[in-house]
């Protein structure tokens, strides 16, 4: 269960919005939503909680790492989520996808390889019946 059913999401305080275009890294603390365009990586700092929503008409050219990430526009580069990535209808993703949740709606694409951040152990394998007397 994810701390998002327990707990509030940490606020959305900053906006890129529709129409603005910003060249370089942005870096955010707890919640951001971009609408516009950003050439550069997005990263949330900290270790707290944070949430990143892209939406429809959000363009990020450059790695995004945050904790919940929402995508509804497109990404061309690598995403990393440390809780809950959900990829909306329209999501468009060009890059490797790491994540601890998904949550993929039909119509959501990505191109490039989803991979989980913790991978379930395996039981080893035993045999129900032997020829072993």
């Amino acid at each position: 269960m994810s701390w998002f059913t327990k707990k509030r999401p940490p606020p959305i305080r900053s906006l890129v919005g529709d129409g603005t275009v910003l060249t370089g890294s942005l870096r955010f603390r707890e919640g951001l939503r971009i609408d516009g365009q950003v050439h550069g990586d997005v990263i949330a700092e900290g270790d707290g909680r944070s949430i990143l929503v892209i939406g429809d008409n959000g363009r990020v050219s450059g790695r995004v790492v945050a904790s919940h990430v929402i995508i509804s526009g497109e990404v061309e580069g690598p995403v990393h989520s440390t809780e809950l990535l959900e990829l909306q209808p329209k999501a468009r993703v060009f890059g490797e996808v790491r994540y601890e949740l998904l949550e993929m709606h039909p119509g959501a694409q990505v191109d490039g390889d989803l991979t989980p951040l913790k991978t379930a152990a395996k039981p080893a394998l035993k045999l129900a019946a032997t020829n072993d007397a």
